[in-house]
């Protein structure tokens, strides 16, 4: 979740304190907003990727914010409090808010809220990119993102399905370095218990799939993890 910003509001200091030394430990940027009427407030100026909100706040409380918020923005929020009714549960996902959670929580459990709210609406922004972009092409490369097909130095080459969404992962993010945990993160999502030697096995079939390239495109950064780069053979 490098990069991703969260806005927390929420009127208990030790609360924010641990969910910011978490989500430091995950390079998560923390918003801080300790009423409702602050909360709305940031949420329009930062523009934050999620927004957790505690239903007991002063001046404003978490269901009043989350209304106020849902008039302009259709943000993830995940409403947090100590009530565990079915009532306040309902009531909290009919103003808007995507999901509930119950103190006291573990700080891991709401960043993996977080990433499933993340995953259900990633179908929705794959399907808009796809949309506009058809198919991802380099020198002797051609990735049909359509018909899920990798066109090799000419010749169409089978690719499971995880191959190719790994490979097209990588692909979209030509340059960038991942880890063999956000690998497994996003094209295995993160409830997947397997071992993260998963991610080195598909490399090596990815690899072995484009054998007939002239250039290498699938690099290993030593201690991180691979990045996608093509890097064409000069005389």
């Amino acid at each position: 979740m490098n990069g991703t910003k969260v806005l927390v509001a929420d009127d208990d200091i030790n609360v924010i304190e641990i969910i910011r030394l978490y989500f430091s430990q995950h390079h998560i940027e923390l918003i801080e907003a300790h009423d409702g009427s602050e909360a709305v407030r940031l949420a329009g100026l930062e523009k934050p990727d999620a927004i957790i909100l505690d239903v007991m706040m002063p001046v404003m409380d978490g269901y009043e914010a989350c209304r106020e918020i849902r008039k302009t923005m259709d943000t993830p929020i995940l409403m947090l409090s100590a009530k565990g009714e079915e009532f306040d549960r309902v009531l909290g996902l009919e103003l808007g808010a995507d999901d509930y959670i119950t103190k006291p929580f573990s700080p891991r459990e709401l960043v993996a809220r977080i990433k499933a709210i993340f995953r259900r609406i990633q179908p929705r922004v794959s399907e808009e990119k796809e949309a506009v972009v058809q198919e991802i092409r380099f020198s002797d490369l051609v990735i049909d993102l359509q018909g899920r097909q990798v066109i090799v130095a000419g010749e169409k080459v089978a690719f499971r399905p995880k191959e190719f969404d790994l490979l097209v992962f990588l692909a979209r993010s030509s340059g960038s370095v991942f880890t063999r945990e956000q690998l497994l993160e996003q094209i295995w999502g993160y409830d997947f218990f397997g071992d993260i030697r998963t991610v080195d096995v598909h490399i090596k079939k990815i690899r072995q799939h484009l054998a007939a390239l002239p250039y290498e495109c699938i690099h290993t950064v030593w201690g991180v993890g691979y990045k996608f780069e093509v890097e064409t053979c000069s005389d």
